[in-house]
């Protein structure tokens, strides 16, 4: 009994007698509303610890995807024809590359932005090793075509070379004597009067300007073979005429008009394979660029505009008003992964890209267009067990746009620039003893507040009495 007595010392509990207590009206009525109180706080608390929370931090890129990054790219330009439109990529480490073609897809369209027939053919313009090789011949072969004669020319023989050149060019310039002589070879061969098989002829198209726009002529010199009366065919649709980049020497001229005669191809025959030699040529003066490209992670500009190793292009005429469709960086996600990113971090999300469904114009000759982009890595780590969705990476940029006014030609660059930190957003669930200390704290407090409220009442009931036993003394 000793020790028992001891230990109800430690008692933090001590009880009253029951016959020394009373119950009250407004003790009943706290009581009541203090037990509601605690069991709406539970409630809240309880689904508080089954949501998941996120914490978000900016961290050096440290992450595993590799040195290299994917841009995914679409762009529309009304007035860059596909025959030269290309793409190239240089970063501030050195490396170059020109005319990329394995990754890029080409597809014409017209001046509102619509498709216009097939994909066309994205292979790079052949370099010409042997270009005019008889620049001592002054004589003229070539047949002088015009807004007025172009079209009875064409129709008159079953093939019609062209050659469309600007007296300025440099290539051009070589051209022209191996393709007079090639014209007089040809015209000895085959008499226009007579056999009226083949003419070569030739357009300047710096007097004939409506002429070479109706043909998109973009380049100088560009050679084309139309046919009379026919399209040439292939497996996707048609092409009025044919453009030729084989070898600009006489006797290659000659050999390929040799070539043209033998093999016609008539308007039941489907061209499969055209060669490197002759393509078919654009119909339409616009270009749909789409596709992607894998640069390093390192500040670099990914250019669009016109190249070749053999033509020349006037700068003036060259417009570059072009429509983003679309501009990326990293791995696209899925419907179901963007999902489950916007529910972590819906405020990193933009739904709408920078450079997106935006046109940008050139109102004047010689304009180069330059957009700055700087990007940024966002992550997020989720809880899920499923491991697609563990790590969730998206790329999201800002951009600067800005147009130049130059003499050398125009071109559209993106000058893309990485930042060296990330953000990084990790789901975690609430602690099980932060839970339970939550609810105690309700239980403790709710309890301690009620008390003091029924303390206060009861004082206050108290009061009143005494001083209405007062009065009636």
């Amino acid at each position: 009994m000793g020790a028992s007595s001891k230990i109800r010392q430690f008692d933090f509990y001590r009880k009253i007698p029951t016959d020394l207590t009373e119950s009250s009206l407004s003790g009943a009525s706290i009581s009541i509303v203090a037990a509601l109180s605690m069991l709406l706080l539970f409630e809240m608390e309880l689904s508080n610890y089954l949501k998941t929370s996120t914490t978000t931090s900016i961290v050096v890129d440290s992450s595993r995807d590799g040195e290299y990054l994917q841009i995914d790219f679409n762009v529309s330009f009304p007035a860059l024809s596909c025959e030269f439109a290309a793409v190239d990529v240089s970063d501030i480490l050195g490396t170059s590359r020109f005319n990329i073609t394995k990754t890029v897809r080409k597809f014409p369209i017209d001046s509102t932005l619509n498709a216009a027939g097939p994909e066309f053919q994205s292979s790079p313009v052949p370099s010409i090793k042997s270009h005019g090789d008889d620049a001592d011949f002054k004589e003229e072969g070539a047949v002088v075509l015009t807004n007025s004669n172009f079209e009875s020319y064409s129709h008159s023989y079953p093939i019609l070379a062209v050659n469309f050149y600007a007296p300025w060019c440099y290539w051009s310039t070589r051209l022209k004597p191996s393709w007079e002589k090639a014209a007089q070879i040809m015209a000895e061969r085959y008499d226009p009067k007579v056999d009226g098989k083949i003419l070569l002829g030739k357009v300047d198209c710096t007097e004939y300007e409506e002429l070479c726009k109706r043909h998109h002529i973009q380049g100088y010199p560009s050679i084309r073979i139309f046919r009379k009366g026919q399209n040439v065919r292939e497996e996707h649709g048609h092409h009025e005429h044919e453009s030729y980049y084989g070898e600009r020497d006489t006797d290659s001229l000659v050999l390929a008009m040799e070539a043209l005669l033998q093999g016609k191809v008539s308007s039941q025959e489907k061209v499969k394979d055209y060669g490197p030699e002759k393509r078919p040529a654009p119909h339409v003066g616009g270009c749909r660029i789409e596709g992607f490209v894998k640069v390093k992670k390192v500040p670099g500009t990914l250019l669009i505009g016109a190249r070749s190793s053999s033509h020349s292009f006037d700068a003036s005429v060259m417009n570059m008003t072009h429509s983003i469709t679309l501009f990326t960086f990293g791995r696209k996600l899925s419907s179901k992964m963007m999902k489950e990113f916007r529910r972590l971090s819906p405020y990193l999300d933009s739904t709408q890209e920078h450079l997106r469904e935006h046109v940008y114009t050139s109102e004047h000759e010689n304009i180069t267009h330059e957009h700055y982009l700087q990007v940024v890595k966002n992550q997020v780590v989720s809880l899920r067990s499923n491991e697609e969705y563990k790590l969730l990476e998206k790329y999201e940029y800002t951009a600067q746009s800005n147009m130049l006014q130059t003499r050398t030609l125009p071109v559209v660059k993106f000058h893309y620039e990485l930042s060296p930190m990330q953000v990084l957003v990790r789901e975690k669930r609430n602690s099980f003893s932060h839970f339970t200390t939550n609810l105690c704290a309700i239980i403790g407090g709710v309890f301690t507040v009620a008390g003091i409220v029924q303390s206060m009442l009861q004082n206050a009931i108290g009061m009143v009495k005494k001083v209405e036993l007062g009065k009636h003394l």
